[in-house]
C-alpha cells in the first residue's frame, strides 16, 4: 500500500515509474488512440479534448517516448541537420528548421562540424540515429559522394547550388546577392571597390563571380580586385590590416560572409579609419551580430527562416509523398543597408 500523500507506487530502486500513455489516457476518461492523436498534434480531437489531454499529460509528467515509438512504427521521424557550429547564421537556421518540423510532425538531431570534426563524422552520426532524411548546411563534399549518400537517405543541400547529383537543393541566388551589394555601393558614388573571397567551395565561386558580373555591368573592369580570404573573422582581420599596410585603402570592401566582414570592422576601427567615413563595409548573411549596434552591418540577407521551412517541404515530399524527382528552390536575397556603408569622401 502506498504511505499517505505519496504520488503512486515507486519501482525497487525507490524512484516513481515513468508516467504511460496509458496514465494519461485513465486520467482523462479517453482511449489512448485519442490521447495518442493529441499528444502527436494530428487534428481531429476538439480543442476541449486537446486541452484536457495536454493539461493530464503535464500533470502527470508524461513525456513520449520516441525510441519505442519509431520501433513500434518503423519509422523515427527524425530529420537529420548537419551544422556548422561556428556560424551563427547556421544557428539561426536551425531555430527555423525546429519550427518548420514541429508543425509537420518531426523533430530534429543535430550533428555538428567543427575544426577537429568533419563533415564526414558529422553525417555518419545522424545516419547512426536513423535519420530518415539529411538537411545538410553548406556541405562541401563533392556532389558525386552526396549522391551517393541519397541512396541511404533523401539529402536537401541548403545554401549550395549542386548540378548532376539528382539532390533536393534549397539556396539563395548568391550571385545576384553579391551583385546587389556592388549595385548600391556604385550608386553611394564607389568606385574602388575590393572583394574578399571565401575560399574554393560553390558557394564563394558564386558570390566572387556576382562581384565579378557586377563590376563589369558597371564599367568597372580595371577596378576589379580580389583579395583571398576564409570565412572567419580572423580571415577579415589578417586582410583588413593587410589593405591598411598597403597604401592603397579602397573606398569599399565587400566580403564573402558577415563573420569576415565583421573581422575586417575589427582591423579598421583598431586603426583608427573610420566606418563608414574612410571606408565603407559590407558582409553577406544577415547573421544575429552584424544586427548589432555595435557592428550595424549592411549585409544581404538570404532569408533564413524561407530556406529552413523549404528544406523541410522537401524532406516531407521526399518521406511522405513518394516524390521522386529532385528539385532546386532558388531564392532571391535581398539587400540590408545599415550604418556601415555611405557615400566616399
Amino acid at each position: 500500500m502506498d504511505e499517505p500523500g505519496s504520488a503512486g507506487p515507486v519501482g525497487s530502486n525507490g524512484a516513481k515509474p515513468r508516467p504511460r500513455l496509458e496514465d494519461v489516457a485513465a486520467r482523462v476518461g479517453l482511449s489512448t488512440a485519442s490521447v495518442s492523436l493529441v499528444l502527436r498534434g494530428v487534428p481531429g480531437p476538439s480543442e476541449r479534448t486537446r486541452q484536457r489531454v495536454l493539461k493530464a499529460a503535464a500533470d502527470l509528467g508524461y513525456r513520449p517516448d520516441r525510441t519505442a515509438s519509431a520501433l513500434a512504427s518503423k519509422r523515427s521521424r527524425l530529420l537529420g541537420v548537419m551544422i556548422d557550429v561556428h556560424s551563427a547564421f547556421q544557428a539561426e537556421m536551425v531555430e527555423h528548421l525546429h519550427t518548420a518540423a514541429e508543425e509537420v510532425g518531426y523533430d530534429l538531431v543535430l550533428s555538428t562540424q567543427t575544426r577537429t570534426r568533419d563533415e564526414n563524422a558529422a553525417i555518419e552520426t545522424l545516419l547512426s540515429f536513423r535519420c530518415e532524411a539529411l538537411i545538410l548546411l553548406g556541405p562541401v563534399a563533392p556532389a558525386s559522394v552526396l549522391a551517393d549518400l541519397d541512396r541511404k537517405a533523401p539529402v536537401i543541400s541548403v545554401g549550395r547550388r549542386i548540378t548532376g547529383a539528382g539532390l533536393d537543393v534549397v539556396r539563395s541566388a548568391d550571385d545576384d546577392g553579391v551583385g546587389q551589394i556592388v549595385d548600391h555601393l556604385v550608386g553611394l558614388g564607389h568606385r574602388a571597390i575590393v572583394y574578399i573571397d571565401g575560399g574554393k567551395g560553390v558557394i564563394a565561386t558564386d558570390r566572387r563571380r556576382g562581384y565579378r558580373a557586377a563590376m563589369r555591368r558597371h564599367g568597372l573592369d580595371a577596378q576589379i580586385r580580389i583579395l583571398h580570404g576564409d570565412i572567419t573573422e580572423e580571415a577579415g582581420d589578417r586582410v583588413g590590416r593587410h589593405l591598411l599596410g598597403g597604401g592603397d585603402l579602397p573606398t569599399a570592401v565587400v566580403t564573402f560572409n558577415d563573420r569576415s566582414a565583421i573581422g575586417v570592422l575589427t582591423a579598421f576601427r583598431g586603426a583608427g579609419a573610420g566606418v563608414p567615413g574612410d571606408v565603407s563595409v559590407a558582409g553577406y548573411d544577415d547573421d544575429t551580430l552584424s544586427r548589432l549596434t555595435c557592428f550595424d552591418l549592411t549585409t544581404v540577407s538570404q532569408n533564413a527562416e524561407e530556406q529552413a521551412r523549404q528544406a523541410v517541404l522537401a524532406a516531407v515530399e521526399r518521406l511522405d509523398q513518394g516524390r521522386a524527382v529532385p528539385r532546386e528552390i532558388v531564392l532571391a536575397p535581398s539587400l540590408v543597408v545599415r550604418g556601415t556603408t555611405a557615400r566616399p569622401r
